[in-house]
């Protein structure tokens, strides 16, 4: 199974998908310091939204195998610069989050181009709220059923 960490802005769904592909009740928890939920290195919002803060992120990507960039598809703005990803020298992957709230399929169509920019060598879509799409995330990054 490999590590992830996940990096995005505050309120994309981070810690609701650390809930989701591990089986908890979804809670929402404002994440006010990087924490650990089994395999995943769960980053403040702050972190991506503060470029002063990018620092934190590439240490704290170094005790991860693979970075995750969520983007909420009901989110006009997004904290990833084209290459964002390159700076952490890890595979990233996107997820595209909460499409269960998106207006029509050009909001998701939007997000995935911001991940693409950013370097995610693969997108998923995912509701954490209906449980959609988590499956095919656990099976790209090692989680077996149960875990």
């Amino acid at each position: 199974m490999k590590k992830i960490m996940l990096v995005g802005r505050t309120g994309a769904g981070k810690t609701s998908f650390c809930q989701a592909i591990y089986g908890e009740d979804l809670e929402y928890k404002k994440t006010q310091a990087v924490q650990i939920i089994n395999n995943a290195i769960d980053t403040p919002g702050e972190f991506v939204e503060n470029r002063t803060l990018y620092r934190a992120l590439v240490i704290t990507a170094a005790d991860a195998d693979m970075v995750v960039l969520v983007q909420d598809c009901t989110d006009d703005q997004c904290m990833f610069a084209p290459g964002f990803a390159g700076m952490f020298g890890k595979p990233a992957i996107g997820i595209v989050s909460k499409v269960d709230l998106a207006k029509d399929s050009s909001d998701i169509h939007v997000a995935e181009e911001k991940l693409e920019l950013a370097g995610c060598e693969r997108i998923f879509h995912i509701s954490n709220k209906e449980k959609t799409g988590l499956e095919d995330v656990k099976a790209y990054i090692g989680i077996a059923e149960g875990e």
